[in-house]
C-alpha cells in the first residue's frame, strides 16, 4: 500500500511537470507561427521571387537579417518553386543558407502542396538542430517561393537541465530531439519501426548523429500511461502525452522511484516493529493497566485523526496557492499573447509607418548634400533640421511599440494622467488607422483626471478597443472615431465611439467571453475584450457598451479617480 500511494505521488508529480511543459513548448512555437505568411507580404520578397536580380538579393537579405534580429529568430530564409534559397538572414556568414537546395525537406514540400508546413530536424548546412516553420507564398500564376523561419528550441533544453529535470520531446517515429538530458538527445524513445527509419534515412533528419546505433530508453511504452525504466542502475517512473500542436511530437518525463522502493521498505518495517512493541506491551500490562491503556489507545487515536486532518488542511493550502499562481501566470501569459497578437493584426501598417520617414529621410539627406555642395548653408541647415525630426518622429513609434510589447511587471499602482494613456495608445495605432483610412479625434474634457493604475496595463485595454473601434469603422467605409475623456462624480470615463455596424443583440453578452470573436479564422484570439475587462477589475475599473449616437457601437471604460493630495494653506 505504501509504494502504490508512492508511485501515485510521482505519478502526480509526473503529470503536473508534463503540463508544465507542454505549455512551455506550445508558446516557444506560437511565438513565431505568424512570422512566415507575414514576410510572404513583403513587397520587396514578392519582387524578388517574381524577377530575381542581384541587387533584389541583397535589399531582401537585409530585410531578413532585420527581421531575424527583431524577432530572435534563429534563421529567416526565402526559397524559390525548385528549392533553391534565394535570400537569407545569415548571407554574410560561413553558414549561409543562400544557394543551397532544400527541396528534399518536408516542411519545403508540405508547403509547395498544403499552404504551410512544419519540421524539427538537425541543418544539413550548419548542423544546429531547430524547428522549421514554411508557408507558401502565391502569385496571380501560381506559387512563387516558400518563407522558411528557423526557431532554436534549445531554450527549452537549458531551462529543463538547469531545473534538474528529466524531460524530452520525441518526434512522431520515436526519436528524442530536444532534451534536458544530454544522454536522452538523438535517442530513440522506444524501439523503431522499418518504416521510420527509412523515412529518418531519406529525410536526413538527424545528419551527423547515429540514432539508429543507440539503445532505446524503453522498450515499450505501457498502455496505462506510466513507464518503469532503468538507466544507469537506476530504476525510474516515467510518463508520456501526445502533443496535439505540432502533431505527433510526444513528450517524456521521468522521476527517480527508488525512493519510493525505500520509503515503501521502510514504512513496513517501522510498521512491524512498532507491531511486536505494542503486543509486548499489551501482554506486559493487560490485566493491571486495562483502563489506563485503553484510554492512552484513545487518545492516540484522537490524535493520530487531528494530525492527519491538519496535513490534508496544509496539503489543500499548498495546492490552492499553487493552482492561483499558475492562474496568474496563465492570466499574464495570455495578457502577453494578445499584445502580440495586436501587434501582428498591426504589422502592415508598422512596416509602411517605418518606411515612409525612411524614404523622407533618404530625400532630405540627398537635398543636404546638393545645398552643401552649393554652399547654401541656411537650406542646407534646414535640411538636416528635417531629417532630424524625421528620425525623432521613427524613435517615438519604436519605442511605443518595444514599451508595449513587453511584459508589464507586477508593479505597484501608481497615480497616472488618463489622458496621457489615451495618448500614448493613440501613438501606437495611428499607423494602423492611416492604413486604413481611419481618422481619430480625441476630446479631452477632464486633463487632470488621475487614476491609481499600471500605466502599460491600462494602455493596453485602450489599444485593445481602439484595434476593434478601427477594424469596424473601415468595415463599414466610414472614416471616423471620437475619443472622449470626461469626468463623472468619483471616476472617470474614455468614451471610444466608432461608426461600424455595432452589436448584434444576440451576441452582446457573449463579446467579452474569452476566445469568442466574430473575426475570420485567423485574425484575432478572442481574447482583446475579456482580457480588458480582467486588467479593469483588477481596478475597480468596469468595461460596458452601448449604441453610439448616429450608429455604431460606444466602448466606455470607467476608473476610479486617484485621490488628489491635499493643499497646505499658504503661512501668514
Amino acid at each position: 500500500m505504501a509504494h502504490k500511494a508512492g508511485t501515485d505521488r510521482l505519478a502526480g508529480q509526473l503529470r503536473d511537470r508534463l503540463t508544465l511543459s507542454q505549455r512551455a513548448v506550445e508558446s516557444e512555437i506560437e511565438r513565431f507561427a505568424y512570422l512566415p505568411q507575414v514576410l510572404g507580404e513583403d513587397a520587396r520578397v514578392l519582387g524578388l521571387l517574381a524577377d530575381p536580380s542581384d541587387m533584389r538579393v541583397q535589399e531582401v537579405n537585409a530585410y531578413l537579417a532585420n527581421v531575424a534580429r527583431h524577432s530572435q529568430a534563429d534563421v529567416v530564409y526565402l526559397i524559390d518553386p525548385t528549392g533553391l534559397t534565394l535570400a537569407a538572414s545569415n548571407w554574410n556568414l560561413p553558414s549561409s543558407f543562400v544557394g543551397h537546395n532544400y527541396g528534399f525537406r518536408p516542411y519545403f514540400t508540405d508547403a509547395v502542396e498544403l499552404g504551410r508546413g512544419d519540421y524539427y530536424a538537425v541543418g544539413v548546412t550548419t548542423g544546429v538542430p531547430g524547428y522549421f516553420l514554411s508557408s507558401r507564398i502565391d502569385g496571380p500564376d501560381g506559387i512563387l517561393g516558400v518563407a522558411v523561419v528557423k526557431v532554436d528550441m534549445s531554450p527549452l533544453e537549458r531551462v529543463w537541465a538547469e531545473a534538474g529535470e528529466m524531460t524530452g520531446v520525441a518526434d512522431g517515429a520515436g526519436i528524442v530531439f530536444l532534451s534536458g538530458v544530454p544522454n536522452w538527445r538523438y535517442r530513440p524513445l522506444f524501439t523503431l519501426k522499418d518504416v521510420d527509419r527509412d523515412r529518418i534515412e531519406t529525410e536526413r533528419r538527424y545528419d551527423g548523429n547515429d540514432v539508429f546505433g543507440r539503445v532505446p530508453l524503453v522498450s515499450a511504452l505501457d498502455a496505462s500511461g506510466l513507464t518503469h525504466m532503468t538507466e544507469d542502475g537506476s530504476p525510474r517512473l516515467a510518463m508520456s502525452t501526445v502533443l496535439v500542436d505540432p502533431k505527433g511530437w510526444r513528450l517524456f518525463s521521468a522521476l527517480p522511484s527508488a525512493p519510493v522502493r525505500d520509503e515503501a521498505r521502510l514504512v513496513a518495517g517501522v510498521v512491524g516493529l512498532l507491531t511486536l512493541v505494542c503486543l509486548l506491551l499489551g501482554l506486559y500490562s493487560y490485566q493491571r493497566r486495562q483502563l489506563t491503556r485503553w484510554k492512552l489507545e484513545q487518545n492516540g487515536v484522537l490524535e493520530r485523526r487531528v494530525s492527519e486532518r491538519t496535513s490534508a488542511l496544509a496539503r489543500e493550502v499548498e495546492e490552492r496557492k499553487r493552482t492561483e499562481e499558475e492562474l496568474r501566470q496563465t492570466q499574464d501569459s495570455l495578457i502577453h499573447a494578445a499584445k502580440l497578437a495586436a501587434l501582428g493584426r498591426m504589422s502592415a501598417a508598422i512596416v509602411h509607418e517605418v518606411s515612409q520617414p525612411l524614404s523622407a529621410l533618404d530625400n532630405t539627406l540627398a537635398a543636404a548634400g546638393l545645398h552643401a555642395g552649393n554652399h547654401a548653408h541656411d537650406k542646407t541647415a534646414a535640411s538636416i533640421t528635417a531629417g532630424r525630426d524625421l528620425l525623432k518622429r521613427m524613435q517615438r513609434t519604436i519605442k511605443s511599440l518595444r514599451t508595449f510589447s513587453s511584459r508589464a511587471k507586477a508593479l505597484p499602482n501608481e497615480p497616472i494622467a488618463i489622458g496621457q494613456s489615451v495618448a500614448e495608445a493613440l501613438e501606437i495605432v495611428m499607423s494602423q488607422a492611416r492604413e486604413k483610412r481611419v481618422s481619430l479625434s480625441f476630446d479631452n474634457e477632464a486633463p487632470s483626471a488621475m487614476a491609481s493604475v499600471n500605466a502599460v496595463r491600462i494602455e493596453q485595454v485602450f489599444i485593445n478597443l481602439l484595434l476593434n473601434a478601427i477594424d469596424a469603422t473601415a468595415s463599414m467605409g466610414n472614416s471616423q472615431i471620437t475619443i472622449l475623456l470626461r469626468k463623472a462624480g468619483r471616476r472617470a470615463l474614455v468614451e471610444f465611439r466608432d461608426a461600424g455596424p455595432g452589436i448584434p443583440e444576440e451576441i452582446a453578452d457573449q463579446i467579452t467571453e474569452p476566445f469568442f470573436t466574430t473575426k475570420a479564422t485567423g485574425e484575432g484570439l478572442g481574447l482583446g475584450l475579456s482580457i480588458s475587462r480582467a486588467i479593469l477589475e483588477d481596478y475597480d475599473g468596469t468595461l460596458s457598451f452601448s449604441s453610439a449616437p448616429g450608429g455604431g457601437t460606444c466602448a466606455i471604460v470607467s476608473l476610479p479617480l486617484a485621490r488628489q493630495p491635499a493643499q497646505r494653506e499658504p503661512a501668514e
